[in-house]
């Protein structure tokens, strides 16, 4: 009897227990809600009563600030794409561009699921534009040029169903190029739902015939995790471009849309698959294949690689704020530099580091890296001639810091001191000359002088380049390649071609490629502020002539 009455109890208690639990739970499921509601209740007043004093504002005609007389815009100019509407009639008429995913899941609570319709909260309409110099002086009165805004379009020139896409990476690595790859993807089937396939062309333009690299169909299971990677899961290379056999592939696959990932010289043959693609079906004999050949082509740019290419971390690309995996690569060269400062410090006497970085071209990397650090003395870039002695030779200065200091530290990019050096004859695979060795010839030009001053130097060199271009994307980068991505796809979807797309002013525009390369690779002003800053940083003399 004793053992039934504890047992008894005991389902009691546990019964008393899970009821306790079921209405906490529940109690507290309605006290979220209603906070919840709460916020939601003064947000929609905060903003009623902002909208209803801008009403009052705009009704009392109260000046919004002070009117600038001799500050004015002119005209302004749209750099327009060219757009496959003009070729072809779309094929999205009538299709609401909302967000398939969200639009498919579904909750099975009705009043609940009546709610998720996937809409955009803001679809761009035809001219809407975002303006090129948003500075302007007093009596400066040329004309302003502006870019096409990103986003999803109002009208759609594909239909989703109908969709095969590719992706292909070419050139030198960069952080953040998985990251590209992935949102791609994820954009092409969660956004618009398409139901082809996208495939990944393994190897660069090579990859579009070589039978030892086939593509691989790329889902959003398969590029899940990819982002957390360096490097190109499509792998990558330079060369191999060829047209015939590149439009035969785009042909065979019925590919609707290609992405290519790549610099300028990338850029450059791109352009030419989409000019090959719009003459063929322009040809009264492939009036049959204009279905197939329909192609939406969209690039992106990044960082310059060594061989001046815009999509890795060179930052030198024309009109944009800058271009994904810079932010990583200068964040990853921190750690050399603070090598470069440890051997420097415990190597006796005269300790001095050297580090070369990535800057064929421009000295981006090699500045920033040199500002963010705060542990450089010296830093050399293309932009701006190295005296080695003189009064404002690099050399003395050189020698007076590692005397007050005990050592000092050196960052130099790679395309530095050519006026010393000369140029190369030699070229690689792209054709992009080759550069001299500037890291060796300043270790032996700083132990030379040191030796003439009757002093010894101990010089460690470290050359992290490659280290630094293969790192995962940082947070930053993340999210730029994830905007990067889905407004590349938003462009595509919405039928234009021969387009890049990239950050200007902080916002998200679509540029046609052939401006875009026609003024790159880009220089550091060596007048400007950031070099301010790191003559500033580093109290080295100025070897820029005003």
């Amino acid at each position: 009897m004793g053992k039934i009455t504890a047992e008894g109890a005991a389902t009691t208690a546990a019964v008393a227990l899970t009821a306790a639990a079921v209405t906490y739970f529940l109690t507290k499921n309605v006290y979220e809600k209603k906070i919840v509601t709460q916020r939601s209740e003064a947000y929609q007043k905060d903003r009623a009563e902002a909208e209803t004093i801008k009403a009052a504002r705009k009704e009392a005609k109260l000046p919004v600030g002070k009117k600038l007389e001799s500050t004015v815009f002119p005209e302004i100019y749209l750099w327009d794409l060219e757009h496959l509407g003009k070729y072809f009639k779309p094929e999205g008429v009538g299709i609401e561009n909302k967000m398939a995913a969200l639009a498919r899941e579904k909750t099975g609570d009705k009043v609940a699921d009546a709610e998720i319709v996937g809409r955009y909260n803001k679809l761009i309409g035809k001219d809407e534009c975002i303006l090129a110099n948003i500075r302007r002086k007093p009596g400066e009165a040329e004309p302003v040029k502006a870019y096409v805004r990103a986003g999803p379009r109002l009208d759609l020139h594909f239909n989703p169903k109908t969709v095969n896409a590719a992706i292909v990476t070419c050139g030198g690595l960069c952080p953040g190029l998985n990251n590209v790859i992935r949102e791609i993807t994820r954009s092409l089937y969660f956004l618009y739902g398409i139901e082809g396939k996208v495939y990944g062309i393994v190897g660069g333009y090579k990859g579009f015939y070589d039978p030892a690299t086939p593509p691989i169909v790329l889902t959003p299971e398969s590029v899940e995790d990819i982002h957390h990677e360096g490097g190109t899961i499509l792998s990558s290379s330079r060369g191999g471009f060829d047209m015939d056999k590149i439009v035969e592939f785009i042909k065979s696959k019925n590919i609707r849309q290609l992405y290519v990932i790549g610099g300028d010289g990338t850029h450059r043959g791109a352009f030419k698959i989409h000019e090959t693609c719009m003459e063929k079906q322009a040809s009264p004999r492939q009036v049959q294949d204009i279905s197939i050949m329909r192609l939406s082509l969209k690039l992106f740019v990044s960082q310059l690689t060594k061989s001046r290419l815009l999509k890795t971390i060179d930052n030198d690309v024309d009109y944009l704020d800058r271009s994904f995996g810079f932010i990583s690569s200068v964040e990853a060269a921190q750690a050399s530099i603070r090598a470069a400062k440890v051997e420097a410090s415990c190597n006796l006497p005269n300790g001095v580091g050297i580090v070369k970085l990535m800057g064929r071209s421009s000295g981006f990397i090699a500045a920033h890296a040199t500002l963010g650090s705060g542990d450089v003395d010296l830093c050399l870039i293309p932009e701006v001639p190295i005296e080695l002695d003189g009064p404002s030779g690099c050399m003395p200065h050189l020698f007076r810091r590692v005397k007050k200091n005990g050592y000092a530290v050196i960052v130099v990019a790679e395309g530095a001191g050519e006026e010393l050096l000369g140029e190369s004859t030699e070229t690689d695979a792209s054709g992009n000359k080759k550069l001299p060795k500037i890291g060796e010839f300043m270790k032996k030009a700083v132990e030379d002088y040191f030796k003439k001053q009757g002093e010894v130097a101990t010089v460690k060199y470290i050359d992290p380049s490659y280290m630094i271009r293969s790192v995962p994307a940082n947070a930053t980068d993340t999210l730029y390649c994830m905007q990067l991505a889905q407004n590349a796809v938003h462009g595509c979807m919405g039928g234009f071609t021969g387009f890049s797309v990239g950050l200007c002013n902080n916002k998200m525009c679509l540029l046609p490629i052939p401006e875009l390369v026609a003024t790159s690779p880009r220089q550091m002003n060596p007048k400007g502020r950031t070099w301010e800053r790191v003559l500033a940083v580093t109290r080295q003399p100025n070897t820029m002539r005003l």
